[in-house]
């Protein structure tokens, strides 16, 4: 297949990880007799440097005229004024909704060889394997502004529709896994999540064959490091998935682990780690491209139905994973280069092995 990808790798490490994952792909495409045309453009604070803005006129018509948009980080220090009228977030906040990308999926998978460097203890690590499903698009991220001198005011709004579109793509979801769906929310206090609950409920009417629960967002931060094996999918508003989804990160063993693609109701898609900028490391070589990488191998399932290839990339990272070499944030003293040449090898020595892909294996998202 034929495909235009736009990169945007922004600030801090955005750059190393989002290199990394631009070479899986081409190698991806190199074994698989694809074409991939990549395009780079200015995001954050790298944009605000270079034009003034976050996100750019030119950066935002090319990916909405991508297949798949690759984003690396935004943000640091250098912009990190809250007063400031313009900050790099906002051009990330835009682009989401510009691309109409409403359902961002966090997988969750903790994988044996990095249990020891989870919070948790061991036994309640195994068989850990959530989807978090994050609305995008609404909520206090996107609602009307005030401030005063002495007060100020954050509108947190849904509708019935943005709510009902993420929960179908959850029900959707938990269809061709456990068929488990956790909704979560602040019902007993909050009227957004009492319209949230509701919209839930009555949805889950066409989805019969797949458990619903409903959790409170202050008892599922508790749960999820009580019992995390317990959830299947998981899916709820945008603020309180920000922070439930950092807080479950915890449990994988690094923030540089875990990948995450933003879908809407075409194709194309926004893909990106779930990691930040982290400049007190950018530049110097050490970053962990795994989760970027990861995040390219949902870019193939998600927006380019390649499977197969998208499962060659899982394969290989697992296998680094468990072999190493293993980048400094989970244990190792590996750098940014030395973590994607073993994920390369990995490729090459994995193509052409039944092994590769496990009778009974099934790949995050």
């Amino acid at each position: 297949m034929k495909a235009h990808i736009v990169t945007l790798p922004g600030d801090g490490v955005g750059p190393e990880v989002t290199a990394a994952a631009v070479a899986v792909l081409k190698a991806v495409a190199e074994r698989h007799g694809h074409v991939f045309a990549f395009e780079e453009q200015l995001i954050g604070g790298a944009a605000i440097d270079a034009c003034g803005e976050p996100l750019p006129a030119a950066a935002l018509a090319a990916c909405q005229a991508a297949d798949a948009v690759l984003l690396g980080a935004v943000g640091g220090p250098k912009w990190s004024d809250p007063n400031a009228p313009v900050r790099p977030e906002q051009g990330l906040l835009a682009l989401r909704a510009a691309l109409g990308v409403y359902a961002n999926l966090r997988p969750l998978q903790v994988h044996p060889a990095l249990a020891e460097l989870s919070p948790l203890k061991n036994e309640r690590l195994q068989r850990v394997d959530v989807l978090f499903v994050r609305e995008l698009t609404g909520g206090a991220y996107f609602g009307a502004r005030t401030r005063s001198a002495d007060a100020a005011t954050d509108e947190c709004k849904y509708t019935v529709a943005e709510i009902e579109r993420v929960v179908r793509r959850a029900f959707e979801l938990a269809r061709d896994r456990r068929r488990q769906l956790t909704s979560v929310d602040k019902a007993n206090v909050l009227e957004t999540s009492r319209l949230w609950r509701s919209t839930v409920q009555r949805v889950a009417a066409d989805y019969t064959d797949v458990t619903v629960e409903h959790q409170l967002v202050d008892s599922m931060a508790m749960l999820l490091l009580t019992r995390p094996s317990a959830y299947d999918v998981v899916v709820t508003e945008n603020l309180f998935g920000d922070i439930l989804t950092d807080e479950a990160a915890a449990l994988a063993g690094s923030l540089g682990l875990l990948p995450s693609a933003s879908l809407g109701d075409g194709k194309a898609g926004l893909y990106e780690p779930i990691h930040g900028s982290a400049p007190d490391i950018a530049g110097k070589g050490v970053a962990n491209p795994v989760g970027a990488i990861l995040s390219a191998a949902l870019l193939l399932r998600h927006s380019f139905g390649l499977d197969i290839e998208a499962a060659a990339v899982e394969a290989a990272v697992d296998a680094v994973l468990r072999d190493g070499p293993h980048s400094r944030d989970i244990g190792g003293s590996a750098g940014t280069t030395e973590v994607l040449a073993a994920v390369l090898a990995a490729l090459d020595a994995l193509a052409d092995s039944a092994t590769a892909f496990p009778s009974g294996a099934r790949a995050c998202g």
